[in-house]
C-alpha cells in the first residue's frame, strides 16, 4: 500500500503535513484491511518523514487502529525509508468466495471443454461400449455445437464406429444439455428410443 499526499505540500511545516497524512492514512488503513479481511504479509509506504517521534506517532496510531482486530496481526516498526511490514492471519475467506460460488458449468476450474474435447470424449465411450455391448442402435443426445461436429467434420469417426462394432449411431441435438454432457442410449433390436 502506497501512501501519498495526492496535493502540492508546500515547503512550510511540510513535516506536520506529512505527518497528519501518514497519521489519516494509518488509520484508513486498518480499517480497509480489517473490513476486506485482507490476510497474509501487507507492506505500508508510508510518505517519508524526518522526525523519529513522528514515526512513532504513524506506528502507534497503526497499532491502536488495528487493536480491535479479532486477526492475529504483527506490526513492524516502520523503517527508514517509511515501510511497515503487517503479518495478518486470514479470518475468513476473501471477498470473492464470500460473494460468490462456484460455476455450475466449470465445477470451479474456470473453463470448460471444447466441444471438439467432448467429441472425442464421445467416441472414447463409443467404442468402450462397442465392446460390451449387443445393441443395434446407439441414440447421442449432445449439446448443438458438438452435434454440428459429430455430424460434419467429424463424420468420418462416427462411421468408423459404425462399421467396426456393427451398430447404428442416430445424433439428436438437445439444447438443454451443457456443452460437456451427452447422453447415450443403446437400442436393442425391438425396442424404440426415446
Amino acid at each position: 500500500i502506497d501512501v501519498n499526499t495526492g496535493r502540492y505540500v508546500g515547503k512550510r511545516d511540510q513535516e506536520e503535513t506529512i505527518l497528519k497524512n501518514n497519521l489519516e492514512a494509518a488509520r484508513e488503513i486498518a480499517y480497509q484491511i480489517k473490513l476486506r479481511g485482507i490476510g497474509g504479509i501487507i507492506i505500508i509506504d508510508f510518505i517519508d518523514m524526518e522526525r523519529e517521534r513522528n514515526r512513532e506517532k504513524v506506528y502507534q496510531a497503526l497499532v491502536e487502529a488495528m487493536s480491535t482486530d479479532r486477526a492475529r496481526t504483527r506490526i513492524s516498526r516502520i523503517s527508514d525509508l517509511g515501510l511497515v511490514e503487517i503479518s495478518r492471519e486470514r479470518v475468513r475467506e476473501d471477498l470473492l468466495r464470500t460473494l460468490s460460488e462456484i460455476c455450475t458449468d466449470c465445477e470451479g476450474r474456470g473453463y470448460t471443454k471444447s466441444a471438439l474435447t467432448v467429441t472425442y470424449d464421445i467416441f472414447r465411450e463409443l467404442r468402450r461400449l462397442g465392446r460390451t455391448t449387443a445393441a443395434q442402435k446407439i441414440v447421442i443426445g449432445a449439446n448443438p455445437r458438438v452435434v454440428e461436429l459429430l455430424m460434419d467434420s467429424e463424420h468420418e469417426g462416427l462411421e468408423r464406429l459404425e462399421r467396426e462394432f456393427h451398430y447404428h449411431i442416430v445424433v439428436k441435438p438437445d439444447p438443454l444439455l451443457h456443452i460437456e454432457q451427452y447422453d447415450i442410449v443403446m437400442v436393442e433390436s425391438g425396442n424404440k428410443a426415446a
